[in-house]
């Protein structure tokens, strides 16, 4: 098997849809009979769970010893045990707590739930079971309501005798459609045990809004230096979290000093940060001092939705700070400096926490600017196969995976499996989509804090990533593919197992999708009053660190390194593979022109003499009817694009190893492409891999000097600085421009075009004379040091 095709999409059929019992009875353990397959639930295999609603208890019975009850449920379905938390004296407690089991590792028939009293020496008590059969088991089949709890007498041992006190519990068998599924205990989670338990289920996470923080400084009043003997030379400080920025230094020594600039920072609601704004003195090169200093709440600037400017506001700054013991001495100053700023939160931008590449959310911040959405985006997580290990646990390799979907502000967490290579998740999820030239990106990760001790990495571990553009889908259509899982390491591209997705993208609006692809990318805001480049990324590194540390806050957490490799937080770094990647793509970008300058010149050697007369032909009808050119172009285009819907690829696009020159690249270069920035090499591999850049550099340097010039010699055509070239030039324009006065442009042009197709018989090897002038023409590398 080729291995290349070992990284490829392969399309899948997978049994998706619900399918429940109707109309059948119920043979043995489980149900026979018809079955009717509904659509609410369709993207995903059907997985059946016995659920078990342990409520509460009631009148339990103390211990005759200690005289209290500390109790806790005991669920148990054959090797499978399920505990409720434990409470401390309390003979009524409720755990209001729900378990799981699969029906795939279910081999009992008969469900038990036991009550019993921890001790702290000895055994725990028994304090009673109920027993259910489980042929009787009831279904329930959504959208029906939640199955009501029932009071059940506790048992002894044998079941004969009825014992004190009584427990609710509701029992049924349900998919992972119910809603009681994303917070049950699993049975296939039973070893995980203490804080591990929280990381192990599916979850749904919501971006921060995010702000963009315009601090427009425009100047102070009344700056006083320590040093009375010369005037002040000041900056303007602001902070808002992490986020520092400074203003130029004011280039005049003056009390009243005056810059006029803009400070942007990001902010996220709820607002927790305070903008602080300090006046600073440069009194040596190394050395500032403090002027004055204020604290403003977010909460206070206006909410800005266009490009109108907001008011403008003075603050006073307080010179000593804020100490309980300085207070007497603020009362010395007689007047206070001035700060005068514009201040506002911009609504109006869409805040960028990832590549505009392959962005998944375009909306500006304020919502009343949203659109309605055009369409609705359906995931299923179906599952994944051939998991390689990332972690050594109890002596043997293992995988406890989980997957996670970002698409918008919504972010999704499938349950962990643990301990499995070929993990089932059928989990599926929706979002609205606003444009359709986004991208919805899944990563598949290990968990490692399970709270079990295991040989591994403290942060989860990449196991693989999946792109999928939603312009390239086509509408209503469900696609079943397995995406292999690549990951690029220090020692090379790995193939770390595939994910079976199964997606459809629904369209709501078709005039509206279609009026969007003449609409700008990002919201106005961005296009009327711009950010640099270098501002551009400095924000998306600062909305990309705001974003993790709020869902890390969440529970359970969506952790950090998990949430910078899905916004691609490195995309930026330099990479010799993804330069050269980068390179090769340009030169792929030229291959059609290359090969149909090729074809022009197999037509002027006549290397076909057939083809070179119907050029000639059709040559001369378009001179004599020019009006055909521009139809003619526009139907040959068209006729390509036909031809092309033919061929076109059946899978959405995926990773590419090819053309992410991940297969040939060297080890040194991976090894540096995931080096630390800054370095933690040695003196010798920085040295070896300096000199390596400078080498590429310098063939870039040779490129863009050749560039430019060209660009040169076209310049010196007309600026006499080779004053011969110039007069020839001048002359053969003055000729030029009487010739083809006189002469009929049809003429001149199939002139031309007969001379540039003439036989090769008349050709000459030697260059021609136009361009032996234009490489005499001089240019200004001769004036370089």
């Amino acid at each position: 098997m080729n291995p290349q095709d070992d990284y490829k999409i392969k399309e899948t059929k997978p049994q998706l849809g619900e399918r429940w019992p109707h109309g059948g009875a119920r043979g043995g353990l489980w149900w026979t009979g018809s079955e009717r397959i509904t659509s609410t639930y369709d993207l995903v295999e059907q997985m059946y769970y016995l659920y078990v609603r342990v409520v509460k208890a009631k009148d339990l019975p103390t211990n005759p010893v200690s005289g209290s009850c500390d109790p806790y449920v005991e669920v148990k379905l054959g090797n499978y045990k399920g505990k409720t938390q434990r409470f401390e004296k309390k003979t009524n407690p409720e755990w209001k707590q729900v378990f799981a089991f699969s029906k795939e590792k279910i081999q009992s028939s008969v469900l038990e739930v036991f009550v019993r009293d921890r001790e702290m020496v000895g055994r725990d008590d028994y304090l009673g079971r109920v027993v259910f059969d489980m042929n009787e088991v009831p279904t329930r089949v959504p959208p029906d309501s939640p199955l009501a709890p029932q009071w059940y007498r506790l048992e002894d041992r044998k079941g004969e005798n009825k014992l004190r006190g009584e427990v609710m519990v509701a029992v049924w068998m349900g998919t992972q459609a119910d809603e009681a599924f994303p917070e049950a205990w699993h049975s296939d989670a039973a070893s995980v045990h203490g804080e591990g338990v929280f990381s192990v289920r599916s979850k749904v996470y919501v971006s921060p809004k995010l702000w963009y923080l315009r601090v427009n400084v425009i100047e102070a009043q009344d700056v006083e230096s320590e040093d009375k003997s010369q005037l002040p030379q000041v900056f303007v400080k602001a902070q808002v979290g992490n986020q520092i920025l400074k203003t130029k230094l004011c280039p005049n020594r003056t009390t009243n000093p005056f810059w006029n600039e803009d400070l942007i920072f990001v902010a996220a609601e709820p607002f927790e940060e305070q903008l602080v704004i300090t006046v600073e003195n440069k009194i040596a090169p190394s050395k500032d001092e403090l002027v004055g200093r204020i604290s403003l709440p977010l909460h206070v600037f206006e909410k800005r939705l266009d490009h109108r400017p907001v008011h403008t506001r003075w603050f006073n700054l307080e010179r000593f700070g804020f100490g309980v013991l300085e207070g007497d001495r603020r009362k010395e100053l007689k007047f206070s400096t001035r700060v005068h700023i514009r201040a506002c939160l911009e609504g109006g931008y869409h805040v960028l926490d990832e590549s505009t590449m392959y962005i998944s959310d375009q909306r500006p911040t304020a919502r009343q600017l949203w659109k309605q959405p055009i369409g609705i985006l359906e995931l299923g997580i179906l599952s994944a196969n051939g998991l390689l290990p990332m972690k050594i646990k109890d002596g043997r390799g293992c995988t406890d995976a989980y997957c996670v979907a970002k698409y918008g502000q919504k972010w999704v967490r499938t349950r962990t499996i643990v301990e499995s290579p070929s993990p089932k998740w059928n989990e599926q999820y929706t979002w609205e989509v606003y444009d359709p030239c986004t991208v919805i990106t899944l990563g598949v990760f290990d968990n490692c804090h399970l709270g079990t001790p295991a040989s591994g990495p403290a942060n989860d571990t990449r196991i693989g990533k999946v792109r999928i553009r939603l312009s390239t889908l086509e509408t209503d259509r469900i696609y079943t593919h397995s995406y292999p899982l690549l990951v690029l390491q220090p020692s090379g591209l790995k193939k770390t197992g595939e994910l079976q997705l199964a997606f459809r993208f629904t369209c709501l609006s078709l005039a509206h999708m279609v009026y969007l692809y003449s609409r700008p990318l990002l919201p106005k805001m961005h296009y009327l009053q711009p950010f640099t480049v270098s501002q551009v990324d400095s924000l998306r590194y600062q909305s990309m660190n705001i974003v993790a540390s709020r869902l890390a806050r969440a529970e359970p957490p969506l952790r950090k390194e998990v949430v910078e490799y899905m916004l691609d937080v490195d995309s930026h770094m330099w990479s010799m593979r993804r330069s050269k990647a980068n390179f090769f793509r340009i030169v792929s970008l030229f291959s059609n022109l290359i090969s149909m300058s090729k074809w022009l010149g197999e037509v002027c050697q006549w290397r076909n003499p057939i083809t070179t007369v119907l050029v000639h032909v059709l040559f001369c009808i378009l001179i004599c009817y020019p009006e055909l050119i521009l139809p003619t172009v526009f139907l040959y285009m068209f006729l390509i694009g036909v031809w092309n819907f033919r061929l076109r690829t059946k899978i959405p696009p995926h990773m590419d190893t090819k053309l992410s020159w991940a297969e040939a690249v060297h080890p040194d270069e991976l090894d540096e492409e995931f080096d630390t920035f800054p370095t933690s090499k040695g003196q010798d591999v920085v040295r070896m891999r300096y000199d390596r850049l400078r080498s590429v550099a310098g063939r870039i340097q040779t490129v863009a000097g050749d560039a430019a010039t060209q660009g040169e010699r076209f310049q010196s055509l007309l600026s006499w600085r080779d004053p011969r070239a110039s007069s020839i030039f001048v002359g053969f324009c003055l000729f030029a421009a009487v010739a083809l006065y006189v002469t009929p442009f049809k003429i001149v042009t199939l002139l031309v075009g007969l001379f540039l197709l003439r036989h090769p018989r008349f050709r000459s090897k030697m260059p021609s004379p136009p361009s032996s002038f234009f490489r005499r023409l001089p240019a200004r590398a001769d004036s370089m040091l």
